[in-house]
């Protein structure tokens, strides 16, 4: 019943970040309003929420994103442990950890450069495929990129703003907003 408004505001909007439940993914309102900001061409952020919630799953929420919102995913980070396990996220570009400990709603943190148990696998996957996705979007670090050179977090990010911007990469992040986790990495 809010299409209308959801309209007018998009026309207005330099950017969105699009809330997406850990369990549910991409659910039809979430379509609705996706196809609205296509068609205004606002640039995207996708924040995969609720990871603490029984059932949720970061990588099928990024495939739906994938598969029904028909967006080109890139992921930022990959959430630490899952439901009643989940802690913190690992930031791919940055290489650290932020974890989250006790119940002060997320306003106490720690960043380490300490990868998880476990994790170190699927960190270098998803990041390899990260700065690949990003360099293909730039001339400049596709050339780098392809002649194996060093890739700097600042060329990557500055790439990445533009890639978002055109709309050949929406950026993916994970938390909890109501207990304030993952929330601080993705306002950054």
């Amino acid at each position: 019943d809010f299409t209308a408004e959801v309209e007018r505001s998009l026309r207005v909007l330099d950017g969105g970040i699009t809330v997406l439940d850990a369990e549910e993914g991409v659910q039809s309102q979430s379509e609705t309003v996706w196809r609205q900001a296509d068609k205004y061409k606002v640039p995207r952020i996708c924040f995969v929420n609720k990871m603490d919630k029984l059932g949720a799953d970061f990588l099928a929420t990024v495939k739906s994103i994938e598969d029904k919102l028909g967006a080109n995913p890139a992921i930022m980070v990959l959430p630490i442990g899952a439901e009643s396990t989940f802690r913190g996220v690992y930031d791919l570009l940055a290489r650290k950890s932020v974890i989250w400990s006790g119940e002060e709603l997320g306003a106490k943190f720690t960043v380490t450069d300490e990868v998880p148990e476990g994790m170190l696998g699927s960190i270098e996957k998803y990041r390899n495929k990260l700065v690949e996705e990003i360099a293909e979007t730039d001339d400049v670090l596709s050339e780098k990129y392809l002649a194996n050179q060093e890739i700097t977090v600042t060329e990557l990010k500055k790439a990445l703003r533009k890639a978002v911007i055109a709309y050949k990469l929406v950026p993916i992040f994970a938390g909890s907003s109501l207990r304030n986790k993952g929330v601080q990495p993705l306002l950054d």
